[in-house]
């Protein structure tokens, strides 16, 4: 029973962690696309809470469910996949991270923009260049992820 309750917390987080990147993402392309600074403020605080209420709530779980099945079912944390998981697991957190302030400041730009009922300013673009950039290499890792809990593959190296 309690390997079926780990295992249920690590996929649900792992849904918890794809899926609300999904869509954040989602969301401030196409609020981005409006080129509306009071649609892309709203929706960015929107997104900020999303980000530390679920993503930064499934990173902390992951990684703690995630040892706990290693350590009930006895893998070496040293197997190739585990290793590797963790690795991406730090690609995509090291991605996340600098796209969690990005967001809070892409926000603020848009909110004063808003506020003065100004245009949107060059940094916001820079930034949203940068934010949609990183998306790609942290959804990647965490693909790769889930091939790796999914396949197990004992020899990748």
């Amino acid at each position: 029973m309690f390997y079926l309750l780990l295992k249920y917390l690590h996929i649900v987080g792992a849904a918890v962690l794809f899926g609300t990147g999904a869509g954040i993402a989602f969301f401030m392309l196409l609020a981005h696309r409006t080129g509306n600074a009071a649609v892309i403020a709203a929706v960015a605080h929107i997104v900020v809470i999303a980000d530390f209420l679920f993503t930064a709530t499934a990173v902390v779980a992951q990684p703690v469910t995630g040892f706990a099945l290693v350590w009930y079912l006895g893998y070496p944390l040293w197997d190739d996949w585990i290793v590797l998981s963790i690795l991406l697991y730090l690609i995509t957190g090291a991605f996340w991270l600098p796209v969690v302030w990005m967001q809070m400041e892409m926000r603020r730009l848009a909110t004063a923009a808003a506020e003065q009922n100004a245009p949107l300013p060059k940094r916001y673009y820079r930034l949203f260049r940068l934010w949609f950039a990183f998306g790609f290499p942290a959804f990647a890792a965490v693909l790769g992820i889930f091939w790796l809990m999914i396949a197990r593959p004992i020899d990748i190296w």
